[in-house]
């Protein structure tokens, strides 16, 4: 058993660099699908479930996903972008899918996933392969000795 935990202790530094990548990739599609939608209508949706100010909480939700899901797949500002995806996580769970409960059609399972995954991000920072870690913002995480 040591042997296969040290094993994958080499992998732990990639560990935040598929997280930071999916979780972009993720987001910024959500983002761009608002403006295919047309804001309007999710304005309307926002409206419809009570979260306040649809008219700006819409658009300031498309373009938060489309400019911090790019930022978590290039990895610059990792831990910023990751911290303002997880509140706008948290408002989705209290004003949208609260009501549907954790495992059902319109349930929290994909915002709490996406929520967590972010919390993981503002924790661990970018891992390898990061436009923080060139610029020398954030170091990635090294693997615990053993």
């Amino acid at each position: 058993m040591r042997n296969i935990t040290r094993t994958l202790d080499r992998l732990r530094p990639i560990a935040p660099l598929a997280v930071r990548v999916t979780v972009g990739i993720i987001f910024l599609w959500h983002g761009i699908d608002k403006f295919d939608t047309g804001i309007s209508n999710v304005e309307g949706a926002f409206d419809g479930w009570g979260v306040p100010v649809p008219g700006l909480t819409a658009p300031f939700t498309a373009v938060l996903e489309i400019v911090a899901g790019a930022a978590l797949i290039i990895g610059l500002g990792t831990r910023v972008a990751a911290a303002a995806l997880a509140a706008l996580m948290v408002g989705s769970i209290l004003f949208v899918r609260a009501e549907n409960g954790l495992i059902a059609e319109g349930g929290a399972e994909l915002d709490l996933a996406l929520l967590v995954a972010s919390l993981t991000l503002v924790a661990t920072g970018p891992g390898i392969l990061s436009a923080d870690q060139a610029l020398g913002w954030d170091r990635p995480s090294e693997p615990s000795p053993a």
